[in-house]
């Protein structure tokens, strides 16, 4: 298993990877709307918040060997669900190869976002 970490994506708020690789694949662990330039929660809104997380994601991966059109799977956590076509729109740029997909209500996120995602992808051959 090998830990993945790039200073373009935010760092670890706890004890965890930003992601890890093994067997030919990659698990994000959930990205928030956290610009790793500044550390902090930028986007007031969830097409605004959506937008940083799929970077984060996008630059995680790319730090993998991976990139958003070999994700195979993602988790997607909503504070609110009717946030869902707004986080629909976004999502669908960055995401145009339809990996499979959870899209869940959660109470509560960290640093009170409205939205995070984590991905399962394929390493690039």
């Amino acid at each position: 298993m090998e830990k993945i970490y790039t200073k373009n994506a935010p760092d670890a708020i706890g004890p965890y990877s930003q992601a890890v690789k093994v067997n030919g694949l990659v698990f994000t662990s959930g990205q928030i709307a956290i610009n790793p330039a500044t550390g902090n929660v930028e986007a007031a809104t969830i097409e605004g918040q959506t937008e940083q997380v799929c970077t984060n994601l996008k630059n995680v991966l790319e730090a993998s060997g991976s990139s958003l059109d070999k994700a195979v799977k993602t988790v997607c956590f909503l504070t609110d669900m009717g946030d869902f076509a707004a986080f629909n729109e976004v999502y669908g740029k960055y995401f145009t190869g339809k990996p499979a997909r959870s899209c869940v209500a959660a109470k509560q996120l960290p640093k009170n976002v409205l939205v995070e995602v984590e991905v399962i992808a394929e390493i690039r051959e």
